[in-house]
């Protein structure tokens, strides 16, 4: 059920995606990308960070990935988060599920703040974050400019590890042990069926 994204789940992974892109304000993407261009992205940050998917019944049913925060070095430990289900699977816990194994897989790799950008109103992703322990810490006000509409951005922020002093640089996604993987997964996936059930 959970597992990570390859490029050829961008089809799965667009059809989630592209309706928040040209309904929504949740995403400041404004143009929904090609397939290749979307497979291209999903292989590219799984250089440095993780992106799963959770798969019921052979369809992606909803993704999780990690993201650069910012590009100065200084910046390194903290990465940002994203989250999105498909609205046949909504209620479901997958969201929590993805996080779950997401949240981890980026605690072993070493980062030490993880960051949650949310357009503003919405409160099902604010819920669903502070859920996960997230913080919220500022609001950019009319940041970004969507549909006819300025919009407000809030920031919300995890912490997964101590902080430390000359703290390693954080392991690349690729370069990581991933033997943990089938378990950690099987683990997020009991959740999920507990919940089902």
């Amino acid at each position: 059920m959970i597992r990570l994204a390859q490029p050829g789940d961008a089809g799965g992974i667009l059809t989630i995606y592209a309706p928040y892109i040209t309904t929504t304000s949740f995403t400041f993407e404004s143009e929904v990308p090609s397939l290749k261009a979307f497979a291209d992205r999903i292989s590219a940050y799984l250089v440095n960070w993780p992106w799963l998917v959770c798969e019921i019944n052979g369809v992606i049913a909803g993704y999780a990935y990690g993201s650069r925060y910012r590009e100065r070095i200084g910046y390194q430990w903290c990465v940002e988060c994203s989250v999105y289900v498909h609205d046949n699977f909504r209620g479901m816990g997958i969201a929590k599920a993805l996080y779950t194994a997401l949240f981890e897989l980026l605690k072993q790799q070493g980062y030490r703040n993880v960051y949650a950008v949310i357009n503003l109103p919405n409160d099902k992703s604010v819920q669903l974050h502070e859920s996960c322990g997230f913080k919220w810490f500022a609001t950019y006000e009319n940041v970004g400019y969507k549909l006819g509409k300025w919009k407000n951005v809030g920031w919300w922020q995890l912490t997964i590890n101590e902080y430390s002093d000359e703290p390693l640089p954080p392991i690349k996604f690729s370069e990581m042990d991933k033997s943990f993987l089938p378990s950690l997964f099987q683990s997020v996936e009991g959740l999920l069926r507990r919940k089902a059930g």
